[in-house]
């Protein structure tokens, strides 16, 4: 077995996983992608656990086992996956998806089949400019969501969690932690007791989340102020609520017909 894979973690490129990786253990290797590109990772055993879209884990669940504990997930309103546009949801003609999240796109490709739309869907780089320029609607997600709705919050039109929360009566989980069924257990819980020792210091330790706070502050151009409340709308840690939320997508959304399989 590969000795980097066995000390590589996965992360989102994005901010909100950041109380779980600020501070961690430097014996732990960080490969830091997109969403969707750390499931390939994880199933090239690029990295021993990783953050991956949930619909891509009900994509590769005969290969992959769920982590406990942790997630990306929000109770109602996530601030950071956001539908924009200048006219109404119902009045879209075309929605422009991002390349860098299967769980989002799947998620609005879910909600606006629910309000009987029929939108055209144009895959494009994330680029609210760009998107816009050719298409009534764009779906945006991480920072490049929170950065857009500070500067044109005019245009957002439907936060993906909140309407999620609305239709479904349960928690979203956007991002699950996942690893390879094949993967040695005592290394991935090793790999997830780290991360856990970072998330109970960032729920616990006022010091260490106002580091966290002020380091994603610099990295994304947020205020302190606008993530004090973001870390409240987005929590990594997963609980029995949660876990109902993420069945319901899986099985609503991404018509997976198994139950979830976890590493232990």
């Amino acid at each position: 077995m590969n000795d980097v894979w066995n000390r590589t973690i996965g992360r989102v490129a994005f901010i909100n996983c950041d109380p779980l990786f600020h501070g961690l253990d430097e014996s732990w290797n960080v490969l830091p992608a997109p969403p969707s590109w750390l499931t390939g990772h994880l199933l090239r055993k690029d990295c021993i656990i990783a953050p991956i879209p949930a619909a891509d884990y009900a994509k590769n669940s005969a290969e992959l086992v769920l982590i406990p504990d942790l997630a990306i997930s929000s109770k109602g309103e996530v601030g950071s996956v956001l539908l924009f546009g200048s006219v109404n949801l119902e009045d879209m003609k075309s929605i422009a998806l991002p390349s860098d999240s299967a769980t989002s796109v799947a998620l609005l490709r879910h909600l606006i089949k629910l309000r009987g739309l029929n939108p055209k869907f144009i895959e494009m780089g994330p680029d609210l400019d760009g998107m816009l320029s050719k298409c009534d609607g764009c779906l945006l997600i991480g920072d490049r969501a929170l950065e857009e709705s500070s500067d044109n919050p005019e245009l957002v039109k439907m936060d993906l969690g909140s309407e999620w929360r609305k239709v479904s009566g349960h928690p979203m989980v956007f991002g699950v932690f996942a690893a390879r069924k094949d993967s040695d257990v005592e290394l991935v819980k090793s790999a997830h007791a780290a991360l856990m020792e970072r998330l109970v210091k960032f729920e616990n330790d006022p010091v260490t989340r106002n580091e966290v706070i002020k380091s994603s502050s610099k990295k994304s151009s947020q205020s302190v102020e606008r993530l004090e409340t973001y870390f409240g709308e987005v929590i990594n840690r997963i609980d029995p609520e949660d876990m109902g939320g993420l069945r319901a997508f899986l099985t609503d959304a991404c018509e997976m017909a198994n139950n979830p399989s976890m590493a232990w």
